[in-house]
């Protein structure tokens, strides 16, 4: 007799969190960060590994003087992947110029705001 279900999705659950954490496939696009202890948003772009590259802005990778040394809670708010790091630059730009945070929250309810947005950077 094998081990309880419950157990066994435990285990699988575990292998796919190592997995996705460990493993260094680089991911192309747009990411926001979010904070719950400052209640704030950070947005960047991305051409390696996503999980790395929070982490490394959870452990002040970049510098104390950096945005996002001021706290160690971000977490994966929005991924928008694209094609070319180019686009995910220019998209980062266009969020970053909305400074709006209302703007943000509606890019994760509305997904055909981030279709928008590719179709408008996709010259990029």
């Amino acid at each position: 007799m094998g081990p309880p279900l419950n157990k066994a999705v435990s285990c699988i659950e575990a292998a796919f969190f190592i997995y996705k954490f460990m493993s260094t496939e680089k991911e192309i696009g747009c990411y926001i960060l979010s904070s719950q202890k400052i209640n704030k948003f950070y947005i960047g772009a991305c051409q390696e590994n996503l999980n790395q590259r929070i982490q490394k802005h959870n452990t002040s990778f970049y510098g104390k003087k950096s945005y996002t040394s001021i706290t160690n809670d971000w977490t994966l708010y929005l991924f928008i992947p694209t094609k070319t790091y180019t686009q995910a630059i220019a998209i980062e730009q266009k969020i970053k110029a909305m400074k709006s945070r209302t703007y943000i929250q509606n890019l994760k309810k509305y997904p055909e705001m981030v279709e928008k947005l590719m179709l408008k950077t996709s010259s990029t």
